[in-house]
C-alpha cells in the first residue's frame, strides 16, 4: 500500500477521513432514517476538494491521479453508513469519468466543473426496468429533430436520481442496431417531460435515494451529445472499469472497518465465563476472514495500479488485461465482504440482528454490491471471455 501513496495523497485521506468521521458520521443515523442526506454534503465535498481530486484542472479537478479516489473511497466508509459514500462516488467516479474522457470543453463548463464543485448532482442513468446488467436491451431510445433529440423511455435503480441536476444517460440512438445503436447524452432534469416515477425502497444504503425516471418526449440540444453517436457501448465498458474498481476498494475498505468493530466486541462481550473472541472456533474463522480480505485488496490493488497507469500515465484506453482483473477484483471482492457481514452479524449473536449496533446496517448495505454495476454472475460471464473460455 505504501508504495502507492506520497505525503499528497496521505494528506488528502487525512482530509476524507476527517470529512467522513467529524462532518457526516454525527448525523449518519438520521439521514438513515430520513432515506436521503442533505444537498450540503455534496457542496462540502467539492470545497474540501474530494470530489475533483483524480481530474484535471481544466475540469474543475486538482490533477491528481488515481490513487486519490482510491484513497476517498477507502475513508468515506468511515461515516458510518454505505449509502453516503455511494452517492458522493456516483457523483465523482460513475456519472463523470465519461464526461472528463469525452466531454467538449462547453460540456465540461456546463456539467462536469459545476459537479466536481458540488454545485450540480450527478446521477447515471443505465439501468431500465427490462434491463440491468445486458444493457444491449435498453429501450430508452431518441430521435433527431433538426438540431435536437427527443428522448423517450424509463430508468430505474438510479442512483442521485430523485434530486439530480443531470444525467449522464444511455439512450439509443439507432434502436435497431443493438449495441452500435446506443449513445450518451447529458440530460438536465429541469427538461420538459422528464419525471421522478417513483423513489424506490431499498434493503439497505437507505441514506441514498434511489429512483425510477420517465422521459417523454424531452427535448434537448444535439450538442449534448457526449463523444461520437453509436459509440456509447463502447465508452460505457471503459466508464464500468472505474466504477467497478472504485466500488470494490470502498467495499474491502468498509469490510475491514466491520471486521475490526467485531473484534473488539468479541473482547467485551462474555459467554459461558471468557470473551467470545477466546473461542478457537472465532479466533480461526476471524483469522480467515482477515486474510481473505487482505487477498481482495491486493487484487484490488493490483488492478489500480494497472488502470492508473493505462489512464492517467499512458493516457490509454483500459486493456483486456486490466479489465479482467477489475472483474476479478469486483466478483471475490463481492463474495469475500458478503463472508464478513455475514460472519460478524453471527458473532454478535442476537445482537447482530438489532438496529442499535451497526453490524446490522452493515449486513445490509452490502449486499447491494454484487448487484450494482454488473452482478457477480455477470462479472464471471465477462471474465471467462477474457479468458478465451
Amino acid at each position: 500500500m505504501a508504495g502507492h501513496y506520497t505525503e499528497s495523497h496521505d494528506l488528502f485521506r487525512k482530509t476524507v477521513r476527517d470529512f467522513a468521521e467529524k462532518e457526516l458520521k454525527p448525523h449518519v443515523d438520521q439521514w438513515e432514517d430520513d432515506e436521503l442526506f442533505p444537498r450540503w454534503v455534496f457542496e462540502r465535498a467539492g470545497e474540501l476538494g474530494i470530489l475533483g481530486a483524480h481530474y484535471p484542472e481544466s475540469a474543475g479537478g486538482s490533477g491528481g491521479d488515481y490513487w486519490y479516489s482510491i484513497a476517498k473511497a477507502e475513508e468515506l466508509p468511515r461515516c458510518g453508513c454505505a449509502g453516503v459514500p455511494m452517492a458522493l462516488m456516483v457523483q465523482s467516479d460513475m456519472a463523470t469519468p465519461v464526461i472528463a474522457d469525452l466531454g467538449t470543453q462547453s460540456q465540461i463548463d456546463e456539467f462536469l466543473a459545476p459537479a466536481m464543485r458540488g454545485e450540480k448532482i450527478a446521477a447515471l442513468g443505465v439501468s431500465e426496468p427490462g434491463c440491468g446488467s445486458d444493457v444491449a436491451a435498453m429501450r430508452t431510445w431518441a430521435r433527431e429533430d433538426g438540431d435536437d433529440y427527443i428522448i423517450n423511455g424509463s430508468k430505474t435503480f438510479i442512483t442521485n436520481g430523485t434530486r439530480a441536476d443531470f444525467i449522464t444517460l444511455m439512450l439509443k440512438t439507432q434502436p435497431e442496431a443493438g449495441h452500435a445503436g446506443i449513445s450518451i447524452v447529458l440530460f438536465p432534469t429541469d427538461t420538459k417531460g422528464f419525471a421522478v416515477s417513483k423513489k424506490l425502497k431499498k434493503v439497505g444504503n437507505w441514506s441514498s435515494d434511489t429512483a425510477e425516471l420517465f422521459f417523454e418526449d424531452c427535448r434537448i440540444p444535439k450538442r449534448y451529445l457526449l463523444g461520437e453517436e453509436g459509440q456509447g457501448f463502447r465508452y460505457l465498458m471503459q466508464n464500468f472499469q472505474s466504477e467497478r474498481l472504485i466500488g470494490s476498494a470502498s467495499a474491502v475498505a468498509g469490510s475491514k472497518l466491520v471486521l475490526d468493530e467485531g473484534i473488539a466486541y468479541g473482547r467485551d462481550r462474555v459467554a459461558f465465563g471468557k470473551p467470545i473472541l477466546k473461542r478457537e472456533v472465532w479466533q480461526h474463522k476471524i483469522v480467515d476472514l482477515a486474510t481473505r480480505l487482505e487477498a481482495a485488496e491486493a487484487l484490488t490493488y493490483r488492478a489500480a495500479e494497472r488502470y492508473n497507469h493505462e489512464r492517467y500515465v499512458a493516457h490509454e484506453e483500459v486493456s483486456f488485461e486490466t479489465t479482467r482483473l477489475i472483474s476479478m477484483a469486483k466478483a471475490f471482492v463481492g463474495d469475500v465482504i458478503s463472508e464478513v457481514a455475514d460472519s460478524m452479524l453471527q458473532f454478535h449473536g442476537g445482537w447482530g440482528y438489532i438496529e442499535e449496533y451497526r453490524i446490522a446496517r452493515a449486513w445490509r448495505d452490502q449486499r447491494l454490491f454484487r448487484l450494482g454495476g454488473g452482478t457477480t454472475e455477470t462479472m464471471r460471464y465477462y471474465i471467462a471471455k477474457l479468458m478465451g473460455l
